[in-house]
């Protein structure tokens, strides 16, 4: 055997564990997750889990309904995402199709910097600049209206802002390696034939660049749906209709936030929250990876 056939062998090898180990891992968390996760659906029921709007599980009669937090966690991802994803693409064209070296240069480590800020500091600037002008403009809007409970600024709009932004370094790096990846041949084609630039690039770059754009959706809607810390600083905390000036609680905040306390059936409740934010991802990177496949094909 020569050196190059062992080394080749060697790097099979290592690669099938590696590939072995990941799917170990999925399938343990997700073995885990029901394991955990099902019990409190026999003793609470799964129409008063999932269909409940009143969560009290310290209460003399304790209730555990998760609906207004279900909700909460797919409008504040859906609109971060609606928010966040067409600047996100923009800012990818940008810094592939338009930017010279000197400005892309400072654009793309502006967007490094943003991926390395920890979540805590983006709950900590939420918390101290956002969440005063929320304040202010919910003074304005609900200005003698009685019924109004006012809850700061912490509220659902400004976690929708700051998941926006918290998602901009994953979908901007992913699109533009997406967009720089497309043969330039395509350009050249397209400007041969008469269209402007911007033609090109909307008409031939993006669609041909669509199954990777699509991944860094795919992966900003995970850094949306598992975000924590950042929305329990910003959002206010409290179980309510996932309205814009409402305070609210995600799938993922209630775990951090009562975890450290639970005991008992309230405990269990908590892991099958955690169960289903896993189904959720789950759901939502199956139908989007079968979009991305579909997409590739046509």
């Amino acid at each position: 055997m020569n050196k190059g056939t062992l080394v080749e062998k060697t790097a099979t090898c290592i690669f099938t564990i590696c590939a072995a180990v990941a799917i170990f891992a999925v399938c343990a968390i997700t073995f885990y997750m029901f394991f955990k996760g099902t019990p409190a659906l026999g003793e609470v029921g799964v129409a008063d889990l999932l269909f409940g709007s009143v969560w009290k599980p310290t209460a003399e009669q304790p209730s555990y309904g998760i609906s207004f937090i279900i909700l909460s966690s797919i409008v504040g991802t859906s609109a971060a995402v609606v928010l966040g994803v067409p600047i996100g693409l923009l800012t990818a064209v940008f810094l592939s199709e338009m930017a010279d070296k000197r400005i892309g240069g400072i654009v793309r480590g502006a967007v490094e910097l943003l991926a390395a800020i920890p979540s805590v500091i983006y709950g900590l600037l939420g918390m101290m600049v956002l969440n005063p002008l929320m304040y202010q403009l919910e003074k304005i809007i609900f200005a003698g209206d009685d019924t109004h409970q006012f809850t700061g600024g912490a509220n659902m709009l400004a976690a929708i802002i700051v998941l926006a932004v918290m998602i901009l370094p994953t979908v901007i790096s992913v699109s533009t390696s997406s967009l720089l990846a497309v043969s330039d041949s395509l350009r050249s084609a397209s400007l041969a034939l008469g269209a402007t630039k911007e033609q090109t690039i909307f008409k031939v770059v993006i669609p041909a660049a669509k199954s990777g754009i699509l991944t860094g959706v795919v992966l900003g809607i995970g850094r949306a749906l598992g975000e924590a810390m950042a929305i329990n600083m910003v959002a206010g905390g409290a179980v309510n209709l996932p309205l814009p000036f409402n305070s609210v609680r995600t799938l993922t905040t209630q775990i951090v936030s009562e975890m450290g306390y639970a005991q008992g059936l309230h405990r269990e409740v908590l892991f099958t929250v955690g169960l289903v934010l896993y189904l959720f991802i789950m759901i939502v990177n199956f139908v989007l990876l079968k979009a991305r496949r579909k997409g590739v094909t046509e």
